[in-house]
């Protein structure tokens, strides 16, 4: 016997796509994100595609990979989806060291972060 399917996290309208370990601060990463909250999929791709912030490239990254997951996983109609929700939280935190002066040496953070990108497909009104 196998072990049941776990059931889904979104709904049947809905496709999910994460990024687990994006590097640099949720702080920067979520300026990006309120960038492409609530828009349609296509206008959200072309805000990323167009933006001059560095994290933009990695959002973009998981947005396609939402998008792609609606289309081949769900069959889900492309023209109709709207980022319905774009989370953001810490992930792991890299520590390391630099040496300072008369034997010192000072701590470094080099954070990550997760971004949680989830497509809705909505009816034309």
């Amino acid at each position: 016997m196998s072990k049941q399917a776990a059931p889904r996290r979104v709904a049947d309208n809905e496709a999910l796509a994460v990024g687990t370990t994006i590097r640099g601060s949720a702080q920067k990463l979520n300026l990006v994100a309120g960038l492409i909250r609530g828009k349609k999929a296509g206008d959200a791709m072309n805000i990323l595609a167009f933006s001059k912030r560095a994290m933009a490239v990695e959002a973009r990254k998981v947005l396609a990979s939402a998008i792609a997951n609606a289309e081949n996983n769900h069959n889900l109609d492309v023209d109709a989806l709207v980022v319905a929700e774009a989370s953001v939280g810490k992930s792991i935190t890299m520590k390391r060291f630099h040496t300072r002066g008369r034997g010192k040496s000072t701590r470094i953070l080099k954070p990550f972060s997760k971004l949680r990108i989830v497509v809705r497909e909505e009816e034309e009104a």
